[in-house]
């Protein structure tokens, strides 16, 4: 294979999801939608938190960040999507893909340690509520979220300088609808032995890790509730972390069954099918199932919209 010094490398090829010109209006419509209901849903999950003072506690704190950056999340992969569809071109620069995955790698390793921040804001709740509000404390709560952040960036900063180093082949299609870091690893020329021994070790380190700590957590809070001597206060108990439960299932699940995927004998175009899983779908059904299994999030939301919408019937009949 002809090779070539990444210094000349001007663009890569997003395959995408199907090459059927028949299936891209389709796609088209589908990823606009899911795009949209994922924005809006977590944008109303901040609002609805932000403008509400009764929700303004340590849990809702974490679950309006994680709103955000499933937001950001979204945001970094759709929109290109979106563009080549609509365009019918399949180019990404390669300054473009490098950011691409930075921030891929940003907001999902801040994804998985805020699902973990929050299995602990739960524990400290229901294992030791007399000093909920001594242990999380603002502060305490700022610090997790910019130890977070920083974690995430240094990961991502590593594993970006790492691929400005490589060289690439002529043959520069990645069979996905995203620059993920594995693809582009695999289109490498040059050595890439460094880099696949730092991916798994910082997926060792960063998803067992935070995973190992949620499980731990849980099962404190399990073991908490059981002493619990009435069926009320169990329910009551469970209900508060029922939602981050669900949560954590969904994101941890899509994820290992992509890193499964990846393991066997599929092909690459199934892995990305794969991969709208936890890249799309779950930032969407996040607002949804803390929306629906959590009556002060209802609440909240419904005083919002209908804020809103006298807000907007007073400016209606105020320009009439």
């Amino acid at each position: 294979m002809e090779s070539e010094n990444q210094t000349e490398v001007s663009e890569f090829l997003l395959l995408g999801l199907s090459e059927d010109p028949e299936l891209q209006p389709l796609l088209f419509g589908l990823f606009l939608s899911m795009y949209l209901v994922s924005v809006l849903g977590n944008l109303l999950i901040i609002l609805a938190v932000s403008s509400d003072s009764h929700l303004h506690t340590p849990m809702y704190f974490f679950l309006s960040n994680l709103s955000f950056v499933d937001i950001s999340f979204a945001s970094t992969i759709v929109p290109k999507m979106l563009v080549n569809i609509q365009t019918q071109s399949k180019s990404i620069t390669y300054g473009g893909c490098l950011i691409q995955v930075y921030f891929f790698m940003v907001f999902i390793c801040m994804d998985n340690l805020l699902l973990t921040t929050m299995a602990y804001d739960r524990y400290v709740a229901i294992c030791h509520p007399l000093y909920y509000r001594v242990i999380m404390n603002p502060r305490l709560c700022g610090l997790l979220i910019l130890l977070s952040l920083f974690i995430s960036i240094m990961n991502a900063l590593l594993h970006s300088l790492m691929l400005v180093h490589l060289s690439f082949c002529t043959d520069l299609k990645i069979p996905h609808f995203f620059c993920e870091l594995a693809q582009i690893l695999e289109l490498a020329c040059s050595d890439t032995l460094i880099n696949n021994v730092l991916v798994y070790l910082v997926t060792s380190l960063l998803g067992v890790g935070p995973l190992s700590g949620i499980i731990f957590s849980y099962t404190r809070i399990v073991s908490s509730i059981l002493r619990i001597p009435s069926t009320g206060g169990k329910f009551k108990a469970f209900s508060t972390c029922g939602s981050h439960l669900s949560v954590v299932c969904l994101f941890y699940g899509t994820c290992v069954g992509v890193y499964l995927s990846s393991a066997s004998s599929l092909s690459p175009r199934k892995r990305a099918v794969a991969s709208v899983m936890y890249t799309v779908v779950t930032p969407m059904m996040n607002p949804f199932i803390y929306s629906l299994r959590n009556r002060d999030i209802k609440g909240a939301l419904r005083k919002l919209i209908s804020g809103m919408s006298s807000f907007s019937l007073f400016c209606h009949l105020t320009c009439v």
